[in-house]
């Protein structure tokens, strides 16, 4: 009887850590899923503006550093006028590639200070993923709750 317990322990602590350690992936349209992560920022606190650009080849570099990276789409998000530091952009990486490996890439690429006169500091860029997932957020302002925008995803 306690072999049998201590099976069914093992087994339930091995199917915790398990489901624990994954991720599941984020569903629907990165435009949709963009309205959510702006949710909970405040109308009167968000840049003017604001556009969505679809991160293609051509542009990839310049929103989020590098073109050397395994992602399926890319959706970005800026103010369309103003001196501002300004991006939020989320990125779907392609199913089986190595999604710590994109933002690792993200991260030593990524240039918080794009924009002529404005910009932020390396430690004040924030790469966080949820399953294959990544958002890359650059702003002055507002960046915890875009942060917790995505997180509620």
């Amino acid at each position: 009887m306690k072999k049998i317990f201590s099976l069914l322990f093992i087994l339930t602590i091995g199917l915790l850590v398990f489901t624990g350690c994954t991720s599941k992936n984020v569903s629907g349209s990165l435009e949709e899923l963009m309205k959510k992560v702006y949710s909970k920022l405040p109308n009167d606190e968000r840049p003017m503006m604001l556009e969505n650009i679809v991160v293609t080849e051509e542009n990839m570099e310049y929103f989020l550093g590098t073109k050397d990276l395994e992602i399926e789409e890319a959706l970005a998000s800026e103010s369309g006028i103003g001196s501002i530091a300004h991006s939020v952009v989320l990125v779907r990486v392609k199913d089986g590639a190595n999604v710590n490996d994109v933002m690792t890439k993200i991260k030593e690429n990524v240039n918080p200070r794009k924009w002529i006169c404005v910009g932020v500091e390396d430690d004040e860029v924030i790469i966080k993923n949820k399953g294959n997932l990544v958002i890359v957020i650059i702003a002055q302002s507002g960046r915890e709750k875009l942060e917790e925008g995505f997180n509620s995803l």
